[in-house]
C-alpha cells in the first residue's frame, strides 16, 4: 500500500498549522513544517539559516541572491552552480518532499508541497480558510498584539504566501481550482476540521 500524503495550504491565522498537527498526531503520520526547512538544508548541502531566509518568500532579486550566496556551502545540483540562490533553496525543498514522501506517510504544510506531488495518486490537497473576525482574534492572541497589528500581520502574510505559491507554481493560491477540497476552519472548528480531512484520507 502507498504512503498516504497531506498537503496542506492554509491563510494566515485560519488554524492551518493547528488542523494539519492534529491530523498527523491522529494518523501516526510524520509532520512537516519548519521541520522541512532543516531536512531540506541536511540533504542539499545548503546552509539551514538561508532557508529560513527564503522560507515561503519569493524573490526576484539576482543582486540580493549573491549577497546571500556565502551561506551556501555546496551546490547540491551540478546543474544549479549558476542558478540564483531563492531558485536553489526552492528546488532542494521540491526535492525533500519528494523524497520524504517515497519513504512515509506525511503531512506537509505550505511550501508548494501539492505542487511537488501532483502527479501522485495517494496525495490530499487541502486549503484552509477561515472569516477575518476569526484570523485577527487567534492572530492577537497568539502574538501578544491588538487587533489592527494583527490585521495588518495577516495581511503581510497572506501576501507573501500567495507570491511565493504563485511564482514558483503554475497554479493560484487559494484558488478552488488547485485544491481537492477547501475548507473554511470557522464554520467547523479545529477539531471537527482536522476530523473531515482525516475521513477523507482513511477512504484513499
Amino acid at each position: 500500500m502507498s504512503n498516504k500524503l497531506l498537503t496542506v495550504g492554509r491563510q494566515f491565522g485560519s488554524g492551518g498549522y493547528d488542523i494539519a498537527k492534529r491530523v498527523s498526531e491522529k494518523l501516526s503520520m510524520g509532520f512537516y513544517d519548519k521541520e522541512l526547512l532543516k531536512e531540506s538544508a541536511k540533504n542539499s548541502g545548503l546552509c539551514e539559516e538561508v532557508f529560513h531566509d527564503f522560507d515561503e518568500r519569493p524573490t526576484n532579486s539576482f543582486l540580493y541572491s549573491l549577497v546571500m550566496d556565502p551561506y551556501s556551502a555546496i551546490g547540491f545540483h551540478s546543474g544549479t552552480m549558476d542558478m540564483p540562490l531563492n531558485h536553489k533553496v526552492f528546488l532542494a525543498s521540491f526535492d525533500t518532499i519528494k523524497a520524504i514522501a517515497d519513504k512515509e506517510s506525511a503531512v506537509f504544510v505550505g511550501r508548494c508541497a501539492d505542487y511537488a506531488l501532483e502527479n501522485r495518486d495517494n496525495v490530499l490537497n487541502v486549503f484552509i480558510y477561515a472569516n477575518i473576525d476569526d484570523r485577527i482574534k487567534r492572530v492577537a492572541e497568539r502574538l501578544q498584539i491588538d487587533e489592527k497589528q494583527a490585521k495588518d500581520v495577516i495581511n503581510k502574510q497572506d501576501k507573501q504566501r500567495s507570491s511565493y505559491y504563485n511564482y514558483y507554481t503554475t497554479k493560484k493560491w487559494g484558488a478552488i481550482s488547485s485544491y481537492d477540497l477547501c475548507i473554511n476552519s470557522s464554520i467547523l472548528g479545529i477539531e471537527k476540521t482536522s476530523d473531515y480531512i482525516i475521513e477523507f484520507l482513511n477512504a484513499m
